[in-house]
C-alpha cells in the first residue's frame, strides 16, 4: 500500500473509530518503547494556551479563541453542518499537523519504526502515506457503551460521530494489523507485545533489501 521510498523507520498508522481503545493501544506501544506521534494531541498544542494557530484561527473565526486557546464549543458549531468553513480549518490545521509529524519523523530516523496516531487515517487518505496500518477495534457493543458513558455523550453525537468515520469492518478489512481491545486488557497487551515483535523483524527485512 505504500508509495514512498524505503528509506528510514518503517512507518505504521495507528487508527480506530471512536471508543475502540486507540489511545490505550497508544500508551502500550509507548511502554515498549515505540516512539509514538499523536496527531489530537499536536492539535491540542497547536489550539491550545498560546498554541501556534491561535491568531490565524480567531482572523478566519472571530470569537472562537481566548486566554485558554479555542473554545472548542464555539468553533465546533462555527463548522458544523458549514463544509466551507471546515474546510478553512482544515487548511489551517492540517499543514501544522503535517509539520509537526515531519519533526516526529526527523527526530527518530535510527528507530527501527515509528507509529503514526491518526484517528482519521483512512478518511483523510493517510493510509497510502505508511509502511502498514494498525486498527483498533472491539465489538460494537463495547464500544457503544464506552462511548455513551463518556461525559455530554449521547446517542444521537455518537451516530453524528460514526457517520463521518469509515466503519470498524471496513476499517479492519483494510488492516495489515488488528488488534482486539474488547478482551482482557492482559491479552491485549500480550497482542501489543507480539506486534512489536512482528514490527521490528519486518524493519529488519526491509533494511537487507535495501
Amino acid at each position: 500500500m505504500n508509495t514512498k521510498p524505503p528509506a528510514g523507520p518503517l512507518v505504521v498508522g495507528l487508527t480506530g473509530s471512536i471508543g475502540m481503545g486507540k489511545s490505550t493501544v497508544a500508551a502500550m506501544l509507548r511502554e515498549e518503547g515505540v516512539p509514538v506521534f499523536d496527531a489530537d494531541a499536536a492539535v491540542h498544542a497547536l489550539q491550545g494556551p498560546g498554541g501556534a494557530l491561535l491568531a490565524e484561527i480567531e482572523a478566519r473565526f472571530p470569537g472562537s479563541t481566548g486566554p485558554a486557546g479555542v473554545d472548542r464549543a464555539v468553533l465546533g458549531a462555527r463548522v458544523f453542518e458549514d463544509p466551507a468553513a471546515l474546510a478553512d480549518l482544515e487548511g489551517i490545521v492540517h499543514p501544522a499537523v503535517a509539520r509537526a509529524q515531519r519533526d516526529f519523523l526527523d527526530t527518530h530516523t535510527d528507530a527501527p519504526f515509528v507509529v503514526l496516531d491518526i484517528p482519521l487515517l483512512f478518511e483523510k487518505g493517510g493510509a497510502a502515506l505508511v509502511d502498514r496500518v494498525v486498527v483498533v477495534s472491539a465489538p460494537e457493543t463495547v464500544q457503544r457503551e464506552r462511548v455513551l458513558a463518556r461525559p455530554g455523550m449521547n446517542q444521537e453525537k455518537f451516530s453524528d460521530i460514526l457517520a463521518l468515520q469509515t466503519p470498524d469492518r471496513e476499517k479492519r478489512q483494510r488492516a495489515d494489523h488488528v488488534i482486539d481491545t474488547g478482551v482482557p486488557l492482559a491479552e491485549t497487551r500480550r497482542a501489543i507485545a507480539a506486534l512489536v515483535d512482528t514490527l521490528r523483524d519486518l524493519s529488519s527485512a526491509r533494511e537487507r533489501t535495501i
